[in-house]
């Protein structure tokens, strides 16, 4: 990997290669950054610049014995410290035990970490990884031994407040006062999560969210899907790009809303209450958690249809589908009633999400929109 393979957050990139070129990386830092920012992607590529043999502008070379065993997650003096479950109560499973998990995660996830996918690997969805106490005396182990082909040892820890209390107290020594060849790189979602004596022993810096276009783009050169659509699922991700990859992979699920929502608006113009009851129980069928996401979907339309009106399309953020309907469809949704529109959508998620009954909730909110839709 190179730098330039980190999706945005340039001034982070910028900052951590200036510290390797100049030999001031500190001997703890800290990538943290909300869900869905590329932070573990920067820690690998820091670790093979740091021990890159022919690295030039900017970058590491790719070529030389070090980079190739960084490209194959083998590097000699590279150790990665991960979630992980405990097999049983009395455990003495480290890392390593799943280190042909780990590397089929981190082949499947180049760009941007995915941790429901490393579950999906664990094979263990419904268990709580964490780092256990057996993982930091493994550590340990590890960095005080001498490196064997590079200047600097590194420890990536990715996820540290999953470390186990006992864990983490564990660390602490080495972490303040590690030997001269020891680096750590810790890669966090949730910096407030770190027991706080670790927290404070480490150099900071966060990573933000990507730009809807940043995101798009990436979609769109990754996946090979058209721009204006790239950009509509791009936006409701707000810069998370796993989010984003996720809606991207679930894009029937797009279609099947879309299809509801203009159904429920074509229904509501007629105000067909009949078909509209059943409406509302197909749409209760969906379950729980999907119909809050088809009713987040259509309150989305309803402010992307509001923008439309406005004739500046760079505003808008619609499939080439919604767009068509759109065309038509837009003039409905005006001032007058964009507000309270939004407002039934949130009502009626709020409602299910409470364990109200589903079917009541969707069918009082398609009697309110047939008098909304023509104010």
């Amino acid at each position: 990997m190179k730098f330039s393979d980190i999706l945005g957050n340039e001034q982070a990139v910028d900052r951590v290669r200036q510290l390797i070129d100049n030999d001031r990386l500190p001997h703890a830092l800290l990538l943290h950054g909300e869900p869905g920012v590329p932070k573990l992607a920067l820690a690998r590529v820091m670790a093979q610049y740091l021990h890159c043999t022919n690295r030039h502008d900017g970058e590491p070379c790719g070529k030389c014995p070090s980079c190739r065993q960084h490209e194959t997650f083998n590097h000699t003096d590279t150790f990665y410290s991960f979630p992980y479950w405990r097999k049983d109560k009395n455990s003495e499973a480290t890392c390593d035990d799943f280190l042909d998990h780990w590397r089929e995660f981190l082949a499947d996830n180049p760009i941007v970490e995915d941790y429901q996918h490393w579950l999906e690997v664990l094979k263990n969805e419904n268990s709580q990884p964490s780092i256990l106490v057996k993982e930091s005396g493994n550590i340990l182990r590890k960095m005080s031994m001498s490196s064997f082909t590079a200047k600097y040892k590194v420890s990536i820890i990715w996820l540290p407040e999953k470390l186990e209390e006992k864990a983490a107290n564990k660390l602490l020594k080495l972490i303040e006062e590690p030997y001269d060849d020891c680096k750590f790189i810790l890669v966090s979602d949730n910096a407030q999560g770190i027991l706080p004596t670790i927290f404070s022993r480490v150099q900071r810096v966060e990573m933000r969210r990507l730009g809807v276009q940043q995101v798009a783009d990436f979609l769109a050169q990754h996946y090979g899907i058209d721009p204006q659509d790239a950009l509509a699922v791009a936006a409701p991700a707000d810069g998370n790009v796993i989010q984003a990859i996720h809606s991207l992979q679930e894009g029937s699920e797009g279609q099947e809303f879309h299809q509801c929502f203009v159904e429920l608006m074509r229904l509501a113009y007629m105000r067909n209450l009949g078909k509209l009851k059943q409406w509302s129980e197909r749409v209760a069928e969906m379950k729980r958690e999907k119909s809050r996401r088809f009713l987040a979907y259509a309150a989305r339309q309803v402010r992307e249809n509001f923008v439309y009106n406005l004739r500046h399309p760079e505003l808008n953020y619609l499939t080439r589908e919604e767009q068509q309907f759109s065309t038509r469809f837009a003039p409905y949704i005006n001032e007058n009633n964009v507000e309270q529109m939004y407002e039934q959508f949130r009502l009626a998620a709020e409602h299910i999400a409470g364990n109200g009954n589903a079917k009541i909730a969707l069918f009082d909110m398609a009697v309110r929109i047939t008098i909304l839709i023509k104010v």
